[in-house]
């Protein structure tokens, strides 16, 4: 195979370990060298004058884990063309894995140019794709919170969840704070409800009269504490959030006018895919790169699984969303899309496929700077007027009728 990277080194990243392999080809001969540093800072930073001094120009290493982190960040403002691979398409022939065989079997492909770079956001990227997974995950912790409440209240035979829609609102809270405080009369607790509360007092007053004891006030106490640090870290991570927000506040301000596009899910995508498009060279590769497309799994002429592949875990699960809040918006084309597909392939797949047209969206709108323009509900029987009306005669011809057209003025 051609040579395309004379100089160049592979470098196999662990927790305490980095295995450096720099491959030289010279007058057609092939010689390597090998050393191993410790992963600390000092340690690390003769990492990049030992690949200067031995003349090595590109530099190519596996994304593992958190690990590739440390040492990305120390050779990427250096003189190397930094490639960072993903593991799973360099993968060495099975029984002959060592760290030193990693190395080098990584730098012989970056040699020959069979490494496909992955995607390295920026810094003002980076930290916002910190910052957002976090805050999902503290809302997913508070959600379980809030069904150990739950769980709490049955336990104490309290059945406030079928009577208010939030347990922890400010109806529910204040029932729960007093039920913590000792209180026990039905009717007093009932009275706490707010006035706009669909549940009748009788209701309230049914739903509960339980029996409480102090175990269940004590794990109540807990639960309640524990919802209230949850809800302080969150307002912390949006309060960063807002003084980060500047890079890329104008493409949010395009990509909320996207049906079924929310604000935090506007930033959550700008967090995964960052601003900048020409990373992708077209929204084919965007929508690939996010795992929205189904995979390629051909044998013997046979089309096996079309699955959607692993991709962007986060993004993918942001999109999903908005493409379910999309299918709901009346008078809109996505909505048209969802409800022809769900016919014939069903509501996951209509979904992944509303999902991988908003990105599309998404693509076009940050690489040229415009805003949404949605094609309405009737796109697709404008596309295709002549096939709709004849599905629409036949339907009318099975039911018995006998029907002549002809085209109105204009």
């Amino acid at each position: 195979m051609e040579v395309l990277h004379r100089h160049c080194a592979g470098l196999d990243i662990h927790k305490d370990t980095v295995v450096a392999c720099v491959r030289h080809m010279v007058d057609g001969t092939v010689t390597r060298e090998v050393k191993t540093f410790k992963t600390t800072t000092r340690e690390l930073m003769a990492l990049p004058e030992w690949l200067s001094a031995e003349g090595c120009t590109d530099v190519a290493m596996e994304a593992t884990g958190i690990y590739w982190r440390p040492v990305w960040h120390i050779l990427a403002g250096g003189e190397f063309a930094m490639v960072l691979a993903n593991a799973a398409s360099v993968k060495n022939v099975p029984g002959r894995k060592t760290d030193v065989n990693d190395a080098t079997w990584l730098a012989d492909l970056m040699a020959h140019g069979l490494i496909r770079g992955s995607f390295v956001p920026d810094e003002p990227t980076q930290d916002m794709r910190d910052f957002l997974p976090t805050r999902k995950q503290f809302v997913r912790q508070r959600s379980s919170s809030i069904q150990r409440v739950q769980k709490t209240l049955e336990d104490a035979s309290i059945k406030l969840d079928p009577v208010i829609s939030d347990i922890i609102g400010v109806s529910g809270r204040a029932m729960i704070e007093a039920l913590i405080q000792g209180e026990r009369d039905p009717d007093k607790l009932a009275a706490l409800a707010h006035r706009r509360i669909k549940a009748s007092p009788a209701e309230l007053e049914a739903a509960l009269r339980g029996r409480l004891t102090d175990h269940h006030r004590f794990m109540l106490r807990l639960h309640l504490q524990h919802i209230d640090a949850i809800d302080v870290a969150i307002a912390e991570i949006d309060r960063e959030v807002e003084a980060n927000l500047e890079p890329f506040r104008t493409a949010i301000t395009l990509l909320i006018t996207i049906p079924g596009i929310s604000e935090l899910s506007a930033r959550t995508v700008m967090a995964e895919i960052g601003a900048d498009m020409n990373r992708f060279p077209t929204h084919g590769h965007l929508i690939s790169w996010s795992g929205l497309c189904p995979r390629n799994d051909e044998s013997a002429g046979k089309r096996r699984s079309n699955r959607m592949r692993k991709g962007a875990p986060w993004l993918n699960t942001t999109l999903v969303q908005c493409a379910s809040a999309a299918g709901r918006t009346k008078a809109s084309y996505l909505q048209a899309l969802f409800q022809r597909l769900r016919t014939r392939r069903g509501a996951r797949k209509a979904i992944g496929a509303v999902a991988a047209s908003i990105l599309t969206a998404v693509y076009h709108m940050l690489k040229d700077g415009t805003c949404y323009h949605d094609p309405g509900p009737q796109h697709f029987d404008r596309r295709a007027k002549t096939a709709q009306t004849k599905r629409l005669l036949l339907s009318l011809q099975n039911l018995g009728f006998a029907v002549q057209i002809s085209p109105l003025a204009a």
